[in-house]
């Protein structure tokens, strides 16, 4: 079963996709997209790495998100964060790859629907247009990653002040 979960910033996102990743009582694969280039960043992936089980199988990456999802183990697959993943792929030197990465990563969610998969990504479409070109892009990127991963999901989540509103699927 795959789930995308959305919504903003601090909105309870990635604890939501943890609670129903260990009421899988399955093996569990956190796939982690962020990168720390300062201390700041490097605060919160320590603070979300101690929010998770030691148990747990965690693999790095902030690039080959497709490879990950295809070598991680059987279970349930939490993949945090999808609008993460797509900043580090858009600020690579040549931002028309991220064609490519889309349609692998797309692939490869097909792939594995066997296993759970819990998809967290950021809604972004909800504020102003921003001025910078790459920024306008990201937002776009962003919605379109959206609606391709919401129709390809059997459960769509969206998260506000902690609250989960289901959008597709049926609640809990």
């Amino acid at each position: 079963m795959l789930t995308l979960i959305l919504g903003g910033a601090r909105s309870g996102k990635s604890r939501l996709a943890l609670q129903r990743a260990e009421a899988a009582g399955q093996p569990v694969s956190f796939i982690a997209t962020a990168q720390a280039h300062d201390a700041e960043m490097a605060a919160r992936i320590a603070r979300h790495q101690a929010e998770r089980p030691p148990h747990w199988a965690t693999i790095e990456a902030p690039l080959d998100l497709a490879g990950a999802i295809r070598a991680a183990g059987a279970g349930c697959i939490v993949v945090d964060c999808l609008t993460l993943w797509l900043t580090n792929c858009l600020c690579r030197p040549d931002p028309a790859a991220f064609d490519d990465a889309r349609a692998a990563l797309l692939a490869a969610l097909a792939a594995r629907r066997d296993d759970d998969l819990i998809l967290v990504s950021n809604e972004t479409g909800l504020g102003i247009v921003p001025l910078g070109e790459l920024t306008r892009r990201f937002v776009d990127e962003a919605g379109w990653l959206n609606q391709d991963l919401a129709r390809l999901a059997d459960e769509v989540i969206f998260v506000a002040a902690g609250l989960p509103l289901t959008l597709k699927g049926t609640p809990p």
